[in-house]
């Protein structure tokens, strides 16, 4: 994998998640508890032997980059050519943001070609996953390839928000369409589409030449999906690659967490006792910033005879740092450095980094940004009029979301008035 270099596009705004993005770029939510959703894809590459990185930032990138430095850059060494290098845009043509995919790899085109690669693995650095690019690299010289896309099966209706493929029997593409509104489905199976994971190989000089070419037509919207794969398929030898998963755990799983519920939903996948996604697998690690602190601890057995008062955790995940302090916790995640105070009780909840729960709180199906802190006697998420009342923003499914302090000194001067 020397002759690749992965260019990870890590600028997406990401406004389908605000609030938790109204501060940070899509790629540097916190998942998992430990996790940023950009460490499936760092950690994908690191696993296949890519060691050599551009990471392309946009949008509020400051919370992405102190993770890079943190937790990512001590794994490469720059005598021997490895290296994860955080790339802000630019401004090379006409001073203006990225208007699309293709732009923003052809507003790096002089840095990347400074390195001089075989083949450009281009990826997305905002879904959760676990694949193997080696495979895919290793495809796309098998089949002499100008392009090489990873494919993925979804759902008709699912298609809708993906580039389509059509292919022949040779998994050459035959036919592209970026989000279609009637997807067309795979012949012989009416119930799955293949779709474009956003995770493409170009032999480099093909890829410098189609990006320049796309820049000088004015019509382009100069994103790969909608312009430049329908441009190339009929004359260029474009392939799908099926998506192999790594994980292991039975159906491939792939999520694109780029709504409250979905990422809501991708969270508590990993709270179930035989979780899809296994993050306990050591044969391909997902790895990311791990903070000094202590291991969790649970304090307040009810031995004095207050049964109430027992520090409990249940089907969760706490990670170091956080302490159950006479509180129960259910069907949670708590991030690092989490208290949670007695007779507090947290259920079907994500609380990140430094949270602090009251005395006596409920919180219920709720996303708690970092350092928040939640009044004694609070509840959250048991009535969506109060918690709309107090700010508090409410997903189609219903989990609150509170990612600023605002509303939450609403809240406390409620408590103090009931």
């Amino acid at each position: 994998m020397k002759d690749c270099l992965a260019v990870v596009l890590a600028g997406g705004k990401g406004s389908r998640l605000e609030p938790l993005t109204r501060d940070r770029a899509k790629p540097a939510v916190p998942f998992g508890g430990s996790y940023r959703i950009i460490d499936f894809s760092l950690s994908n590459c690191l696993n296949s032997g890519l060691r050599r990185m551009l990471l392309l930032t946009q949008y509020k990138a400051m919370s992405l980059d102190r993770h890079i430095n943190l937790g990512w850059r001590h794994f490469f060494c720059r005598e021997l050519g490895e290296f994860i290098d955080v790339v802000p845009p630019q401004q090379r043509i006409d001073e203006q943001w990225y208007q699309g995919t293709a732009d923003a790899v052809y507003q790096n085109i002089y840095t990347i070609e400074k390195e001089r690669p075989e083949y450009v693995v281009i990826l997305a650095g905002d879904h959760i996953y676990k694949m193997n690019y080696r495979k895919m690299v290793d495809y796309h010289k098998e089949n002499n390839a100008d392009l090489t896309i990873g494919a993925l099966h979804v759902t008709p209706d699912q298609a809708k928000q993906f580039g389509v493929m059509q292919v022949d029997s040779d998994q050459r593409i035959v036919g592209f369409q970026e989000k279609p509104e009637e997807p067309q489905t795979i012949p012989g199976d009416d119930e799955h589409c293949l779709a474009s994971m956003g995770i493409y190989v170009f032999t480099a000089r093909f890829l410098f030449e189609q990006l320049c070419q796309d820049a000088t037509r004015s019509h382009s919207t100069h994103d790969f999906g909608r312009d430049l794969i329908p441009a190339i398929i009929d004359s260029c030898r474009v392939f799908a690659f099926p998506f192999r998963d790594e994980n292991r755990k039975g159906d491939s799983y792939w999520r694109d967490v780029g709504t409250l519920d979905a990422y809501y939903e991708a969270n508590m996948d990993l709270i179930s006792v035989d979780p899809q996604l296994n993050m306990y697998d050591q044969r391909w690690p997902i790895r990311t910033y791990q903070p000094n602190f202590p291991p969790p601890k649970f304090v307040f057995s009810g031995a004095d005879g207050d049964y109430e008062r027992c520090g409990r955790a249940m089907d969760s995940i706490i990670c170091p740092g956080s302490i159950i302090s006479g509180g129960l916790v259910e069907h949670s995640i708590l991030s690092p450095n989490v208290r949670i105070n007695s007779y507090a009780h947290v259920e079907g909840s994500i609380l990140y980094e430094g949270v602090n729960v009251g005395r006596r709180a409920h919180v219920r199906n709720a996303i708690i940004d970092k350092g928040i802190s939640i009044p004694a006697g609070a509840r959250i998420g048991l009535d969506p009029e109060e918690d709309r009342a107090n700010g508090f923003t409410i997903s189609d499914n219903g989990i609150v979301v509170i990612a600023n302090s605002d509303g939450v000194e609403h809240l406390e001067h409620q408590v103090q008035l009931a």
